[in-house]
C-alpha cells in the first residue's frame, strides 16, 4: 500500500463519484477505479458498493475513510511543523547562564522569544563560564552569557552588556554611601569573593581593583552563587565587590556601593558555536543586541 493509495480513496469516499474524484486528482477515471481495485485487493474488502448511478462506502470503506482522514491529516500537520523546525521557528533552544544574566538579559530575551516565536521553548541551566564553554563546544548547550575575556577560536562572542563595579556591605555597616571614596576604606575586613572556578578572569579583576587601592584583599569565603555571597554579606561575615547589576533581583539586608574612579568594568556577552546545526539559534542571535 503507498500514500497514493490513500489519496485516492480518501477523494472517492468524499466525492462519492468517480468521475469527479478523477478530476480532483488530475488522473484518469479508468486509472483511478484501477488503483482503488488495488487498494481493495491488497486490503481483502471490499470499499464501495457501486452500480451505474451511485458509489457509496461499505462498512468497511467507512471505517477506512475514519482512518485515513486522520492519517493523512496529521501527515499534513506533519509536513508544516517540519518546515517550521527547519525555518528554526520551532524547536528548543539549551541555554547556559551566570546568575547575573537572570536579572534583566535573559528575561528580556524571553520575552523576545515568546513574542516573535512563540513555538520555541528554552531549556534553562545556571552554570559557570567554563561550563558553559565546554558544553557549547560539545553541542551540549546552544547559547551561553558568560563574563570571559576571550573564548576558544571556534567559538563566537558579542559583548552585549557592560556593568560597572560595587561593594556590598551589610545593611548597618559604618561607612555610609556619601563617605564611600575607595575600596581601601575597606582593607581590614574580610572579603567574599567570586571563586576563580567561577572565572579566573573575573576574579582577577577583583583583585586588581583591590591592589590599585593599595592593599591586597582578606579572602575569608568564595562561592560561585551570588546569593549564597549576599547572605554572607548580610549575617556580618565580611564584604563583597560584584557586578552592580546585581543588586537587582534580591530581597536582602545588604547595601551596595558603587566603587568610584576605577578602571575595571566587567562585560556580560553572549557566546555561541558558528557550526552548531540547530536551526533555531539563528532566529534567537536575530533578537540579541
Amino acid at each position: 500500500m503507498e500514500l497514493r493509495h490513500l489519496s485516492y480513496f480518501q477523494a472517492v469516499a468524499e466525492e462519492l463519484n468517480y468521475r469527479k474524484a478523477a478530476e480532483r486528482l488530475f488522473i484518469s477515471q479508468p486509472g483511478l477505479s484501477r488503483q482503488i481495485k488495488q487498494l481493495e485487493e491488497e486490503l481483502g474488502v471490499q470499499l464501495f458498493e457501486r452500480d451505474k448511478k451511485h458509489v457509496e462506502l461499505t462498512a468497511s470503506g467507512a471505517f477506512l475513510k475514519e482512518e485515513v482522514d486522520f492519517v493523512l491529516n496529521h501527515l499534513e500537520t506533519t509536513k508544516q511543523q517540519l518546515s517550521e523546525i527547519a525555518a528554526g521557528r520551532e524547536g528548543e533552544l539549551r541555554i547556559g547562564f551566570l546568575g547575573s544574566a537572570s536579572n534583566q538579559v535573559l528575561p528580556n530575551l524571553l520575552k523576545k522569544l515568546s513574542s516573535n516565536f512563540p513555538k520555541i521553548t528554552t531549556s534553562l541551566e545556571e552554570l559557570s563560564n567554563q561550563t558553559q564553554v565546554e558544553m557549547i563546544q560539545k553541542d551540549k548547550l546552544d547559547l551561553g552569557f558568560v563574563r570571559l575575556a576571550s573564548v576558544p577560536e571556534d567559538l563566537e562572542m558579542k559583548a552585549i552588556f557592560r556593568d560597572t563595579f560595587s561593594l556590598v556591605v551589610p545593611k548597618d555597616h559604618p561607612i555610609q554611601s556619601e563617605q564611600f571614596k575607595s575600596v581601601g576604606q575597606f582593607s581590614d575586613e574580610s572579603f567574599i569573593l567570586f571563586s576563580s572556578d567561577y572565572s579566573n578572569f573575573y576574579y582577577e579583576q577583583i583583585l586588581g581593583i583591590c591592589r590599585e587601592a593599595g592593599f591586597t584583599p582578606k579572602i575569608k569565603h568564595k562561592s560561585v552563587h551570588a546569593l549564597t555571597i549576599f547572605r554572607l554579606v548580610e549575617n556580618g561575615l565580611g564584604v563583597a565587590i560584584v557586578p552592580t547589576s546585581l543588586k537587582e533581583g534580591y530581597e536582602l539586608i545588604v547595601r551596595f556601593m558603587e566603587i568610584p574612579v576605577i578602571t575595571q568594568f566587567t562585560e556580560l556577552s553572549v557566546i555561541w558555536k558558528p557550526e552548531n546545526r540547530n536551526p533555531v539559534l539563528k532566529n534567537v542571535l536575530s533578537l540579541i543586541s
